[in-house]
C-alpha cells in the first residue's frame, strides 16, 4: 500500500512571509531606483533649465544697455528735429487764428 506524503507545513507561517517579504523588497528595490532615475533626469532638466536662464538674463541685460544707447541718441537728436517743427508748427496756428479774425 502506498501513502501519499503532503509536505509539511509550518504552524507560523515563515515561509510564506518569507517569499512575500522578498516580494515586497524587490517592489520596493525597484520603486527606489525608478525614483533614483527620475530624480537624475529632472537633476539634469534643473540645470539645463538654469543655464538656459542665465544665457536669457545675459541677453537680457545686453538688449537693455543696447536700449539705453539708443535712448540717449534718441533725447540728443528729437529735440533739435523738433524745433523747426515746433516753430511751423505756431505759424500754422498764428496764421490760422489770423485768418479766421478777419
Amino acid at each position: 500500500m502506498m501513502c501519499d506524503v503532503m509536505p509539511t507545513i509550518s504552524e507560523d507561517g515563515t515561509n510564506d512571509r518569507d517569499s512575500q517579504d522578498c516580494g515586497e523588497d524587490s517592489n520596493f528595490e525597484q520603486l527606489m531606483v525608478n525614483m533614483l532615475d527620475e530624480r537624475d533626469k529632472l537633476m539634469e532638466t534643473l540645470g539645463e533649465t538654469q543655464e538656459a536662464l542665465s544665457r536669457s538674463q545675459a541677453k537680457l541685460m545686453e538688449v537693455e544697455k543696447d536700449r539705453g544707447y539708443l535712448q540717449k541718441q534718441l533725447q540728443m537728436t528729437t529735440p533739435q528735429e523738433n524745433i523747426p517743427l515746433h516753430s511751423r508748427i505756431l505759424n500754422y496756428k498764428i496764421f490760422n487764428l489770423n485768418s479766421c479774425s478777419f
